[in-house]
Formats: structure tokens, sequence, C-alpha cells
């Protein structure tokens, strides 16, 4: 109690400051997103200062700060986290719903006068919702300012931007050279008639270039940003984080080094009549408000984005091969997990303990890096919160009867994997396996389905959600995201989910890795989720390859203690049979011995 008690003066405190500060730059009303210039999800400390000043820890949200009150906005994955990190701080929760991108601007316009000062870091905000929050506000006859920036003059012990080194992606693992891809994208920037392309975004650097990074925790990517031209390429990194030897062969491939902060200085010093691409989605309002007037500027989807997305026959056969360590890893997890919280062992297992076992099994298997995201490990009530993270300060123990949601994933050379399991603990009630149950339908009924290509990812969402639907039940998340490879876990441009536009962008093609993940949340009871991870094959049955399918590359087998067999139909029945045969035959030769007999068990026919 006292810990929280500190924590909020604290907090406190730094508000106080920040709207000194804000008094001194002419601000009314700041608004701090959670976002770096380079419009990451996951940031590095430098950037996290939506934290520093709410003390919400959650990956998502907006704090917005008045001279005399202030808000954080989050959507529904964070509701009941935020009401608790926030009480006592004087900041009010807002609940964002539906897909509103600036769901606070209602709020600053009901709450302040006409003519207040609006003020955002332009670096930190894209060009889009840029462009969109100034309309907003301006419509209400309030002033936009994006030149401004308090939390510098707050933020005296702000950790500085990470220095840590850059490494390739050996060939070995990757489908197409450096050079080739470089080619790749001039190809396209001709079609567009572009002379240079800009890109911000980390994990389109790192794929273009076949080189890597760990500036962000869990994302194997390092701060930089990328000019490319038809006749040279500029990489605007810290010069310490590259090796010397590194330089020399991206040198070698015409790629030349500069420093990370002259990026605003070459785009404001390319020459009048030349024409440049950017991604206004994906490129800082105030990074592109520095491109001079005289430059043609074509505003569309970064070419790199649509590139990486496909992976190659080569690199889908290494996505297969990493899925069975990690499916391995995860099997010798449960085998460990069903013993040590078996009848007559004493030994308490807490949610911490789950995370540390996985990432110990992950470690030794072959090419294994880190987690590609924190493991969400979840009992019963803690399970309800789709994002819920345990902490040092606030865990459980596994304690009794009920549900165990497990969330996990490795980031390897040759993959990146994300996969989510539900374990039964002692005897799981009937209303559990129903729900389980119905989850599962859900997964079945995704997974089995042919769709035609290029159609767009979210009008996918209702065949996941029908199940679920027929029970009157339904699920606050999207159903699947694109996952990268040895890259972000979360990865465009497709995504399956109803709040999305199905916009041509987002269309499904063939190579593209998604994870299929529907879910069902009981606030204060249980929550249950399934995840694997596909990829678009095409289906070969079909005419002239007009239509695609899912292959199933997660490889682990789905508790059936927790499933209630009279809600399956035989067609259902029949494919996890045939899943579980399939994982039995993959997973016993790399599975420890202690984990044979366990596998073997829980991949019997239901």
């Amino acid at each position: 109690m006292k810990d929280s008690f500190r924590q909020n003066d604290m907090i406190c405190g730094r508000l106080f400051a920040l709207r000194t500060a804000m008094q001194c730059q002419s601000v009314d009303i700041l608004i701090i997103p959670t976002s770096d210039p380079h419009l990451s999800e996951y940031l590095p400390d430098h950037w996290r200062s939506r934290e520093w000043f709410s003390g919400f820890t959650g990956s998502a949200g907006t704090l917005v700060v008045g001279h005399d009150r202030a808000s954080l906005w989050v959507d529904s994955r964070y509701w009941s986290q935020a009401a608790r990190q926030l009480e006592g701080t004087g900041i009010d929760m807002c609940k964002v719903e539906g897909g509103s991108n600036i769901p606070y601007v209602e709020w600053i316009t009901g709450n302040f006068p006409e003519g207040s000062v609006v003020g955002i870091d332009g670096y930190l905000i894209s060009l889009n919702q840029g462009r969109l929050l100034k309309n907003a506000l301006e419509t209400k006859k309030f002033v936009f300012k994006t030149d401004t920036d308090p939390v510098s003059l707050v933020w005296k012990d702000r950790p500085r931007i990470p220095l840590k080194p850059v490494f390739e992606h050996k060939s070995e693992f990757v489908g197409l050279s450096r050079l080739e891809k470089i080619d790749q994208v001039r190809s396209e920037m001709k079609i567009r008639r572009a002379d240079w392309y800009f890109v911000s975004t980390l994990d389109d650097i790192a794929w273009t270039l076949n080189l890597r990074g760990s500036d962000i925790e869990f994302n194997p990517v390092f701060v930089s940003y990328l000019l490319i031209g038809h006749e040279t390429v500029f990489l605007m990194v810290d010069c310490e984080k590259i090796p010397a030897d590194l330089v020399r062969i991206l040198e070698e491939d015409g790629v030349h080094i500069k420093p990370y902060e002259t990026a605003a200085d070459c785009l404001r010093q390319l020459p009048s009549g030349a024409s440049l691409l950017y991604d206004p989605r994906r490129t800082a309002y105030a990074m592109a408000e520095v491109v001079g007037a005289g430059v043609r500027k074509i505003e569309s989807i970064n070419p790199t984005v649509l590139f990486k997305s496909r992976k190659s026959p080569k690199e889908i056969e290494h996505i297969r091969k990493t899925m069975l360590e990690d499916g391995a890893a995860f099997c010798e997890f449960q085998a460990w997990f069903d013993a040590q919280s078996g009848i007559g062992n004493n030994d308490r297992i807490s949610e911490l303990t789950i995370s540390e076992k996985i990432e110990v099994l992950r470690s030794v298997r072959t090419h294994y890096v880190s987690p590609s995201f924190g493991t969400i490990a979840g009992f019963n009530a803690n399970a309800a919160l789709p994002h819920y993270q345990a902490t040092e300060e606030a865990f459980s123990f596994i304690d009794g009867d009920g549900l165990l949601l497990i969330d996990t994933g490795g980031q390897y050379l040759s993959g990146t994997t994300d996969m989510t399991r539900v374990i039964p603990v002692g005897f799981p009630s009937q209303e559990q396996k129903r729900d389980f149950t119905v989850v599962l339908k859900g997964l079945i009924a995704l997974s089995e389905s042919r769709f035609p290509r290029s159609i767009p990812a979210p009008m996918l969402d209702s065949i996941a959600r029908k199940p679920l639907w027929s029970f009157g039940l339904d699920y606050g998340h999207g159903t699947g995201h694109g996952v990268g490879y040895f890259l972000n876990v979360h990865e465009g441009p497709q995504g399956i989910s109803y709040h999305a536009n199905p916009e041509s962008q987002t269309a499904m093609e063939e190579g593209m890795v998604t994870s299929i993940e529907p879910g069902l949340y009981r606030e204060g009871k249980w929550g249950i989720r399934l995840e694997n991870l596909v990829v678009n094959q095409v289906a070969d049955d079909e005419e002239a390859g007009k239509f695609l399918r899912f292959e199933t590359l997660t490889q682990c087998p789905i508790d059936t203690r927790c499933i209630d067999k009279s809600l399956l139909t035989q067609e259902e029945i029949s494919w996890l049979n045939r899943y579980h045969e399939k994982v039995r035959e993959n997973l016993l030769p790399l599975v420890a011995d202690y984990a044979r007999d366990w596998l073997i068990k829980r991949t019997e026919p239901v």
C-alpha cells in the first residue's frame, strides 16, 4: 500500500512539472501517445513518456493532459488494468470503444474553451493521424501545435536512445539478398515514378537490408531511417551501432551510413523537382513536414510492407522447422507442468514460474534468440484480461481447479512464433468446457476455410466468430494479425478484424503468415484463447489458383481435457484428430524422453 501511495505521489509530481512546462511552451492541452518517431508498437525506454507520466504500463493508450484535468484513453484490453494503475493519480480512465482513431477529441472540445492550444510532439504521430487530428480540432476552433515537446523539459533522467549492435541476418535464412531486395524496391519506385523512397518503420528497414538488432525488447530491429534512391542508399543510424566490418559490407552494396540525427536534413535537402515516395500511415507528421514544397510527394503504402509480408518458399520451410522446435519446447513445458501440479506435489507454481520455465526450455532450441513478446500466463480470473501480464508485485499461484491461459512466442533466426494454449488445472467445470469448445470451433472454422485470393483479410473475421455468435458470445479483440520472419510478432498489412477497414492493401496473398486466435472472456472468472499460426497457400484443387487455403504451422497439442465433445461436429472432430496425428508424428523425435508419454497421451484421437 505504501508503494502505491509513493507511486501516486510521484505521478502527481511529474504531472505538476509537466503542466508548468506546458505553460512555458504556450500549450493548454498536451497529447502524449504511445509512440516513437518510427511509430513502433513496442518502444525503447527513451520514448515511454506516456507510461512515465501516467504509471500505466500497458502497451497501448493515449494520455491527454490539461491544466486542471487529465485522461488516459485505452481499449477494452486494458480497462481493468488502467483503472487499477491510475487510482489516486488524478488521471481519469476513458474507454476507447469501436474503431475511432482519435476518441479523445470530444473530451478535449467538451472540457476546454475554444481557442485553446492542443500540442503534440509531431514526431510521435503519423502524417495521416496528424491530419485527422488537425482537421477535427480546427473544425472546433482549437489550435493544433506540433512543434512542441514539454516532456523533454521535465524528464531529466530520460534513458538514452539504445546503442545495441546491429548484425546481419545471414544468407542461409533469408529468401533474397540485400541487393535483390533493393532492386525489388527500385522497380516499384519506377512504377510509381519516384526518385526517392523514405522509410521510417524499423521492421521495413531491417527486412530490406537483411539486418537485425535489439534496440526494442522482443523485436529484432534497430533505431534508424532509410532513404533509397535509384543510384544510392542512405542508412541513418548511430554509427556506434554498426561494426566496422559490417560498414564495409554495406558500402560494397551501395548502402552509405549517415548519423541518425541527419534524417530530417536529408529530406529537407532533396532538390526541387525530385519525387519522394513515403507511407503517410508510417511516417511521422513532423518528418513529412520538412520535405520542401518543390518536391513531388507520392503517398502510398510502403512497398516493403507488402514485400516482407509474403514469405518466400525458403523462408516458409524455415518457419515450419522453427514451429517444430518451438512446439517441442512447449510440449516439454506442459509435461513438466502436469507432473509438478499433480496430486502429491507440494511445490507451488506461480504465473511467473511459468514464463521462466518456458524461456529455459526454448533457450536450448536451435537458432533461438529471445521471446517474441512478454509471455502471458494467466490463471482463472487473470486470464479474463486479454493482455494480462504477471509482475513481481502482482501475480497468482496456480492453486485449485481452473483454467490456465498461456500466450507465448519466440524469436528464432529462422522465424517468429506466437501461440496460445489453455491448460486445465484440477477439474474444469462443464461451463468452462463449453466455453473452451466454442472457441475451438471458431479456430477450426477459420483454419479450414478457403477464400478468394486478394480478399481483404478483415472480411474473414466472421468465419471464426460464427460459432461463438451462435451461442450469443463474442470477444473484443481481433481474430488474427500478420507475423514477421525473425521480425515483429505483429506485422501488416493483413489483419483479421472486423474493426479494421477492408482496404485493398489488406489483401490476403500467398505466403502471408497470420495468427488465428478466437477467444472468450468471463470477467472475474476465466479467459480462453486458442491461437495457431497459419500460412496462405494456393488451394490447388481450385481453378487457376484463384483461391487460397490455410496451412497450419503451429505444432502443439490442443488440450482435449477441456473439450465438450457433444458440441463438436464429426468434421470438427476429424480436423482435430488429423492435427494431433501430425503433431505427434512431427514432435515425438524432438521432445525429451520425459515428455514422450505426455505427448502420446495428449494426441490420442477424440
